[in-house]
């Protein structure tokens, strides 16, 4: 069966993707946050017109066959797109088989661990330990992720001596039973990044993610190699060849793909299938809640090398006022510190009809 049409309802923020096919079937599927109305463009002008009449069922072919009539466009943006319809393509399938999507990838529906991530760097230490103490006998977490240094910060905190602080009042306030995991989105030199490293032990961090520019392998590799602790890395990879290099070269212990920069669910399972052989986990990178954390939630049911938790982010709507109405029903409830896909084909999830009114309409047909 062929794909005959690619609609996309998008805002600045979210894009979401329907794929029909020739005999009226359809799935749902989504491209990265950000900026999506500039990746429904490319979608539209780029992948549409090669994806177009391609078979529904080979989603692995259609991301191929795009990257390949769009060799001088490499980067993030068509990776993006490609993933709407690879998402797509695959909630697609599961309801022609009725079964979720893990189930296709070789799993089953059920619970999986979570930990709570927080998005802020401009909250403080007690603040951020207070809020995980709600979180915690609230929801039953078990493991949180914090900000540390600031973004790609050229060895700058986010105001002086914040990470000296927040790191050991978030492990006081928790105790020693809560998992804790940090975040540095590329601050660091080498030397900066295994001297904050070894506070980190210190105080039973156990995952340091992006320490040092995420770009700079080397030096990634370097932390890695310095420090008893698990260096984590990749969320910004879209090229397989990169992905290849990190594991190859043991750039880091724990690879985390994001499944809507990298291309999609297929794309993804290249990914998780090296890191298999080399015998790293996965730990995906998802950090809001649009349909990428419940495609992590698939992912994470049925992967082999699954890591020990899904990203879940705690901000709200405060932070992500985006996130307000996407779905007829939430999908994303944390009960004793675990998230739960269901048995409902597909994505399992109906994306809300006023919301999909609201957004801009753009429609590329067979034999449009």
């Amino acid at each position: 069966m062929k794909i005959k049409s690619i609609e996309t309802f998008t805002t600045e923020f979210v894009c979401f993707v329907r794929v029909t096919a020739e005999d009226g079937a359809q799935g749902w599927g989504q491209v990265a946050p950000y900026f999506a109305d500039i990746t429904a463009q490319v979608l539209h002008r780029q992948v549409a017109p090669w994806a177009l009449g391609m078979a529904c069922d080979a989603p692995g072919e259609m991301a191929d066959f795009v990257r390949d009539r769009e060799h001088k466009f490499p980067g993030a943006y068509l990776r993006r797109a490609i993933g709407g319809v690879d998402t797509a393509l695959w909630d697609m399938r599961g309801k022609r088989e009725g079964l979720p999507v893990c189930s296709l990838l070789g799993g089953t529906p059920g619970k999986f661990r979570a930990y709570g991530s927080s998005m802020k760097r401009d909250i403080t230490p007690r603040d951020e330990a207070d809020r995980f103490l709600k979180l915690r006998d609230a929801h039953g977490f078990d493991a949180f992720k914090f900000r540390i240094g600031a973004e790609v910060g050229r060895d700058q905190d986010e105001w002086p001596g914040r990470t000296e602080e927040i790191v050991p009042t978030i492990r006081r306030t928790l105790g020693d039973e809560v998992a804790l995991l940090v975040d540095a989105n590329s601050c660091y030199s080498p030397a900066r990044a295994i001297e904050v490293g070894k506070l980190l032990i210190d105080n039973g961090i156990s995952h340091y993610e992006e320490p040092c520019p995420y770009w700079e392998f080397e030096q990634t590799r370097e932390v890695t190699e310095a420090l008893s602790i698990d260096v984590t890395g990749g969320e910004q990879d879209c090229m397989m060849a990169n992905w290849k290099r990190m594991i190859d070269e043991n750039v880091v212990n724990v690879l985390q793909p994001d499944i809507c920069y990298i291309g999609g669910i297929d794309r993804t399972m290249r990914v998780v299938k090296m890191a298999q052989a080399a015998g790293l986990p996965i730990t995906p990178h998802a950090a809001n809640l649009s349909m990428v954390t419940l495609f992590t939630m698939h992912l994470l049911r049925a992967i082999p090398n699954a890591g020990k938790y899904l990203e879940f982010a705690i901000e709200g709507l405060d932070y992500y006022p985006w996130q307000d109405g996407l779905f007829v029903e939430d999908p994303f409830r944390i009960t004793e510190g675990q998230a739960t896909v269901t048995d409902a084909p597909g994505w399992g999830v109906e994306i809300a009809p006023a919301w999909l009114e609201k957004a801009s309409y753009q429609i590329s047909e067979l034999d449009g």
